[in-house]
């Protein structure tokens, strides 16, 4: 799995002109799913992401977790995560979960998130063509990979 984690002041997601989902302050994640992905991952990403000290304490240091600034989450899947650009110029997809695949994975992730977070957490929809809004705090931007664990 690989996770582009964005702090932000408010993000949002539509499809069709209609919104689907909304957080004000918190993660935008960005959620890409791989066939080698499994409940491990989830379990260890899952708890880096809602654990992750990225929001200001009184002096200014990043020290606070999302949960602690009592802040929001916003997943929204992206296979395009996984391309490939080593031939030519037209990314390649293969690394990316097919949806039987991916879609039990995203679920999983979810509640994984919203349990770990102790509420519920905004979300896109798997496979749809979503229009992502935010404004990126800082910025601060991360990316983590469950296959680098370093």
């Amino acid at each position: 799995m690989i996770a582009v984690i964005q702090r932000v002041k408010h993000a949002a997601v539509e499809i069709d002109s209609e919104e689907v989902g909304r957080i004000n302050e918190g993660m935008l994640v960005l959620l890409g799913i791989e066939d080698a992905d499994t409940s491990e991952d989830i379990e260890w990403l899952s708890r880096k992401i809602v654990n992750l000290r990225i929001f200001g304490d009184d002096e200014g240091v990043m020290n606070r977790s999302v949960s602690d600034v009592s802040g929001d989450i916003l997943i929204v899947s992206q296979f395009t995560l996984h391309a490939s650009t080593k031939k030519g110029n037209r990314p390649s997809y293969s690394r990316a979960a097919r949806p039987e695949v991916a879609i039990p994975l995203y679920e999983e992730f979810i509640r994984s998130c919203e349990n770990l977070l102790g509420k519920p957490v905004q979300t896109g929809k798997f496979g749809g063509d979503m229009k992502v809004s935010l404004l990126n705090d800082g910025p601060v931007t991360i990316i983590i990979d469950t296959k680098d664990r370093k």
